[in-house]
């Protein structure tokens, strides 16, 4: 296998606390000879286990940024034992375009692992954090939230593993993370994602999805900050007690939590997120915006829960995803 030509500014084996960048080589029109600069923060204190915090994998979602900024402008070395690599913004390029993808290659980072060292820029940040990152960690936090095009309660999540040993020290970090919902989360694709490339190699992996709109919100950015320091807590790399509130624990059995689109027009949603629903309530009417005199597509709930998620724009296509419903447990 090729070497990953990103190279970095911090030594992630030495005591204190480092920032730097991860220099990823990017040669354009603007700047032959140019780089993309990636914040990278290093905070070390002697032996001890390592956590691997990230935000910005999607260049439209706003609370991880905002969480791990404050972070690392708040603790230092003194603070932990062990180590802690922050990187705030993944897909820089996606990142201060604020789209989903990057404006590079057109690449989703969180389907493109394992990366490819020889491939597009996105597609070499994915094998360097495959490659040189996720080995170091032995804890991954990786924050999300809807983007512009949905909308969620904030939720704390970890999967179903084949590991059960894993999936249950997973299971414990996320409701040590202690958001408002704590999801036993189903992905409509796994394949390719950061998630994956983590659990597949043991570590304790957990995520979030902290609300959305292609914006951040208070209450959401708190949740963020107040789930980071209890994350590492938990991993026993911060000290002090974890900040711990009341959670809801929710499961998502099967795809009858999705509900998709089949036709196109304007979104009229019937529910608010939280609310909980009924199987064979209407969640939502789709109108048809090309001519009057025609009834709206009515989509139902297909089983008990809560609504958690939504499409967030007016406007929806077919494909796309309404609704997710996910169960009490």
């Amino acid at each position: 296998m090729s070497s990953n030509p990103i190279s970095s500014t911090v030594d992630f084996e030495r005591d204190g606390v480092q920032h730097g960048f991860l220099k990823l080589p990017h040669s354009h029109d603007g700047s032959a000879w140019g780089s993309i600069m990636i914040p990278v923060t290093v905070i070390k204190n002697g032996d001890g286990p390592t956590a691997l915090l990230t935000g910005g994998n999607h260049g439209d979602e706003y609370e991880g940024p905002l969480a791990l900024y404050d972070l690392v402008n708040t603790i230092g070395d003194r603070d932990v034992t062990g180590r802690v690599i922050v990187v705030p913004v993944m897909n820089v390029p996606a990142f201060h375009a604020g789209r989903r993808t990057s404006p590079i290659d057109g690449v989703n980072l969180n389907r493109a692992f394992p990366g490819n060292p020889l491939g597009t820029a996105t597609q070499k940040l994915a094998d360097y954090f495959q490659r040189t990152l996720l080995p170091m960690a032995d804890y991954v936090l990786d924050f999300h939230s809807g983007g512009k095009t949905l909308d969620f309660v904030p939720f704390c999540a970890s999967h179903v593993l084949a590991d059960k040993a894993n999936e249950e020290r997973c299971a414990l970090a996320m409701r040590a993370f202690n958001a408002p919902y704590s999801v036993t989360l189903l992905e409509v694709d796994n394949v390719g994602m950061y998630d994956t490339a983590a659990e597949e190699m043991g570590k304790v992996f957990v995520s979030t999805e902290l609300g959305g709109g292609g914006t951040a919100r208070a209450e959401t950015v708190a949740v963020a900050r107040k789930g980071t320091r209890n994350f590492l807590r938990h991993a026993g790399i911060l000290g002090g007690a974890l900040e711990q509130s009341a959670t809801i624990d929710l499961d998502m059995p099967d795809g009858r939590c999705f509900v998709e689109s089949r036709s196109v027009g304007l979104l009229e949603l019937c529910v608010e997120l939280g609310d909980r629903v009924s199987a064979g309530q209407c969640l939502a009417r789709i109108h048809d915006i090309h001519q009057t005199g025609g009834l709206p597509v009515e989509y139902h709930s297909q089983l008990d829960g809560i609504f958690i998620g939504r499409h967030f724009p007016g406007l929806i296509a077919m494909g796309d995803i309404i609704a997710v419903i996910a169960v009490p447990v």
